[in-house]
């Protein structure tokens, strides 16, 4: 499904000077139809009470999505672009890494969906999200 073969490290290689960069956004897995990324949980993805901030897990989900819209289509005729972001936090993580899961529910000419499910390290889910996105032309 992809459009062309990405390694791991084409994903990790990319420039850092971006959000998913400065929460350290690390991928890890590729598969036919799947990516997986992690993230920390530390003082840079907390809220004030101490643990994963909802927002920091959006960012997780939205950087997974936007880096597998950009894998299906050709970067030289088009972009990916956000339309529409959702999450539902259903436990809080205090420590550790969390895991992504991202996987395709749609994918076509101009319009992607894609469902990230976040896991904390023992397993549990504790964020769900879907992230619709916009194939348009590359401005020329």
């Amino acid at each position: 499904m992809w459009f062309k073969n990405f390694t791991i490290d084409d994903l990790n290689n990319r420039p850092k000077n971006h959000l998913g960069g400065l929460l350290d956004i690390k991928f890890t897995e590729i598969g036919e139809d799947f990516i997986i990324g992690t993230m920390p949980v530390d003082e840079r993805t907390h809220q004030p009470a101490g643990i994963l901030h909802g927002g920091a897990s959006v960012v997780l989900a939205e950087t997974l999505g936007s880096i597998a819209s950009y894998m299906c289509i050709d970067p030289e005729k088009y972009v990916a672009v956000g339309l529409e972001v959702n999450a539902n936090h259903l436990r809080p993580v205090k420590s550790g890494y969390v895991k992504g899961i991202c996987k395709p529910l749609h994918v076509g000419a101009k319009t992607q969906v894609w469902e990230i499910k976040i896991y904390d390290e023992r397993g549990k889910m504790n964020c769900i999200s879907r992230l619709t996105v916009a194939i348009i032309n590359k401005p020329q």
